[in-house]
């Protein structure tokens, strides 16, 4: 039993340590090429890598021998970005402030000419609320690692407070909410400004945070009333994380779906809706999508190895000793 012990608090050791990295890590990633965009000057295409909390540029520069190894690529300046003045400049550093390519802009700009909202538009409850999921998928690996009932309760009382007290005082004390909701509107309006439709959108979005919140706080009491009643309630502790490469794949094919069913009239190109690919190669015009999963699903998958070895050794042990906490 001791060993067994052991074993478990092991594998749910391995997986919280790959909760935090996964959290931090590219989980899936997406590319298009096309013949504007030669190899030798985008390497992987236009690329882009989805992580929990946001995507990101996955654009790099080209390879050392391509001749645009030698190039500097300029970002497109704003109103409020200083110039570079020769006369003030004696080092007469003309490469003052380039930077490689934002393919997520990049991407934003490609999707607009058939109508595509921006990437920062899909998933604004998911992001920002994030980090508190893992916070909780955190606290309930920690406390399945545990034994004893008494500590394990401990444990979850004490975990689900703090990341609720977190989640609480970022989110409304600090304003966090209302600064998201803020940002994902204007970032919807980047392309297609119909400021009673964003509106809209917007005042969804932090109705539904809302409840996300609250419903957050709400199964964090079921799941410590449920260890406490149901003795076959802690399995519910590893199944739950174990499940996250799921969570994740569905929720990008239903933000996929969106955008590809959620087109604006207003595009320079008219296309019939589409499902973007999720998984593979696809072809949208003259652009070839590329969709795979990145080295932080591959974490996932271990979380999802590791806590189902871990759920059938506590299964067992339930079984074969039924006065076990």
């Amino acid at each position: 039993m001791e060993k067994q012990n052991r074993i478990v608090a092991g594998l749910s050791l391995v997986s919280l340590i790959c909760l935090v990295v996964a959290y931090f890590a590219p989980i899936w990633w997406v590319s298009l090429t096309a013949p504007n965009y030669p190899a030798d000057a985008f390497p992987d295409g236009i690329r882009i890598h989805f992580h929990f909390d946001g995507v990101y540029n996955g654009c790099k520069a080209a390879g050392k021998g391509t001749r645009m190894a030698n190039e500097i690529i300029q970002k497109d300046l704003a109103h409020d970005d200083e110039r570079w003045n020769p006369v003030l400049d004696a080092a007469k550093n003309v490469d003052k402030g380039a930077e490689g390519l934002d393919c997520v802009h990049e991407m934003n700009t490609i999707n607009h000419y058939v109508g595509m909202f921006p990437i920062a538009s899909g998933a604004p409850v998911e992001k920002p609320l994030a980090k508190f999921f893992f916070g909780f998928f955190g606290v309930m690996l920690l406390a399945f690692a545990v034994p004893r009932k008494k500590a394990r309760l401990a444990v979850l009382t004490v975990g689900f407070a703090g990341v609720a007290a977190w989640m609480l005082v970022d989110q409304f004390v600090m304003g966090s909410l209302d600064a998201h909701v803020a940002h994902y509107m204007t970032e919807t309006a980047t392309f297609f400004n119909e400021p009673d439709k964003i509106k809209a959108w917007g005042d969804n979005v932090l109705l539904i945070s809302k409840l996300v919140i609250v419903g957050l706080v709400a199964v964090m009491a079921v799941v410590i009333a449920g260890v406490a009643l149901l003795r076959p309630f802690q399995l519910v502790l590893a199944l739950v994380p174990a499940l996250l490469p799921v969570f994740f794949v569905i929720t990008y094919s239903a933000w996929l779906w969106f955008f590809g069913h959620n087109l604006h009239p207003w595009g320079a190109f008219t296309v019939k809706p589409f499902m973007p690919t999720v998984f593979g190669e696809g072809k949208v015009a003259q652009f070839s999508t590329y969709s795979y999963p990145y080295w932080g699903y591959g974490l996932l998958l271990a979380i999802f190895v590791c806590m189902m070895l871990a759920l059938l050794i506590r299964r067992k042990q339930l079984r074969e000793n039924p006065e076990q906490e």
